[in-house]
C-alpha cells in the first residue's frame, strides 16, 4: 500500500533541479498541444490538467483521430494515447531536455501525429533550445511524485474555491510557461493594455490575456521572489489600496518584489485544517482585489457549492 502523502513536504533547495527539467518537459508537451489547439481566450487552450495520476494535456484533435499525453507520476513514464487504439510510452529518468525533446517528437512522428512547436522555452530566462539543452537533465521521482501529490490537493481545493463565483472564471489549470497551477476570476470589464514584459513571452500573447479585469490566485513550487512553495493572489489592474488590505491567514503577506499576496505552502501543510486555511486566503485575498477594485460582488458571487445541493436563488 501506497503511504499517505496528503499534503506532503516541498524540499525546494533539494527538488529544485528536478522541478527546472520538469518545467520544460511540460513546455515541450504543452507547446503540442498548442500548436494544434485553436485558439481560446486568455491561453486557456494550452494548459495542462491535474489528474489522479499526474498532469494531461486533455484531448487533442489531429485530423479525425484524438489523442492526449499525460505525465504520469505514479508509474513515472509520459504516456501518448490516440483514439484509434496506438500508443507510447516514454519512461521518466534523468533524462536530458534535449533527449526528452527527441523522444516525445519521435514517438508523436510515429503515430502519425505531424506537429511543429515553437523550440525554445517561454518566461524563463536564458532560455536554451530544446534540441539543444543538455544541462537541464535532473528527474528524482520522489521530489516529481511529491510535486504532484501537492498538487492533486491544491487543484481539489482550487476547484471548491471556484465554485462561489457567478461570473466569468477559468477553470482550474497549470500553466507550464510559469510552471503554476491557477484559477482566475473575472469582474466582466475590460482592462487597461497590459504593459508586457514577461521574458521570452510574445507581448500580444501577455496583452490577450489581460485583455479584461481579473483577480487570479494559484500555486507554484518556487523561485524568483520565493525560495520555497507558495501560494499566490493578485489582480490586473491593481486597485489603489490593494496592497494595504489586511488578508488572512496570519502568515499571509504582499510581496513588493512580486507585486502579488504571497501565503507560504508550508502554512497550509501544517495546519490542523489546510483545506479551510487555503480556502481563507483565497477568499479574503479575493475579496481584497474585488473591494478596492468595486467589481459588483453581489451580481458575481453566490455561495461555496455542495455536493448534489441545487444553488438556490
Amino acid at each position: 500500500m501506497r503511504k499517505n502523502k496528503i499534503w506532503p513536504p516541498l524540499p525546494f533547495e533539494q527538488a529544485k533541479p528536478t522541478w527546472d527539467t520538469l518545467q520544460l518537459w511540460t513546455q515541450i508537451v504543452g507547446k503540442v498541444r498548442l500548436a494544434l489547439t485553436p485558439w481560446q481566450p486568455h491561453s486557456w487552450h494550452a494548459t495542462l490538467y491535474v489528474t489522479a495520476r499526474g498532469l494531461s494535456t486533455s484531448p487533442i484533435v489531429i485530423d479525425h483521430r484524438i489523442f492526449d499525453i499525460e505525465f504520469d507520476f505514479m508509474a513515472h513514464a509520459l504516456n501518448i494515447s490516440v483514439s484509434d487504439g496506438s500508443s507510447r510510452t516514454i519512461g521518466l529518468k534523468a533524462l536530458s531536455v534535449a533527449a526528452f525533446y527527441a523522444e516525445l517528437m519521435g514517438a508523436l512522428n510515429k503515430l502519425g501525429i505531424d506537429v511543429t512547436i515553437h523550440d525554445r522555452p517561454n518566461e524563463v530566462a536564458d532560455p536554451i533550445p530544446f534540441a539543444e539543452d543538455e544541462v537541464h537533465a535532473s528527474y528524482e521521482a520522489d521530489h516529481a511524485e511529491q510535486l504532484w501529490q501537492a498538487m492533486l490537493q491544491i487543484d481539489r481545493v482550487l476547484k471548491i474555491f471556484r465554485t462561489g463565483f457567478l461570473g466569468k472564471s477559468s477553470p482550474v489549470h497549470f500553466f507550464w510557461g510559469s510552471f503554476d497551477l491557477a484559477v482566475t476570476r473575472f469582474s466582466g470589464r475590460p482592462a487597461p493594455l497590459h504593459p508586457g514584459g514577461i521574458p521570452n513571452l510574445p507581448d500580444r500573447v501577455t496583452l490577450e490575456a489581460y485583455s479584461h479585469e481579473v483577480s487570479s490566485a494559484g500555486f507554484w513550487p518556487g523561485g524568483g521572489p520565493t525560495d520555497y512553495a507558495a501560494f499566490y493572489s493578485y489582480t490586473y489592474p491593481v486597485p489603489e489600496g490593494f496592497a494595504e488590505q489586511a488578508v488572512r491567514p496570519a502568515a499571509a503577506f504582499y510581496s513588493q518584489e512580486a507585486g502579488e499576496f504571497i501565503l507560504p505552502y508550508d502554512a497550509v501543510r501544517t495546519d490542523d485544517d489546510p483545506d479551510a486555511t487555503l480556502l481563507e486566503f483565497l477568499t479574503s485575498t479575493y475579496e481584497a482585489a474585488a473591494t478596492t477594485a468595486k467589481w459588483d460582488r453581489s451580481a458575481l458571487e453566490c455561495p461555496i457549492g455542495q455536493p448534489r445541493v441545487v444553488r438556490p436563488l
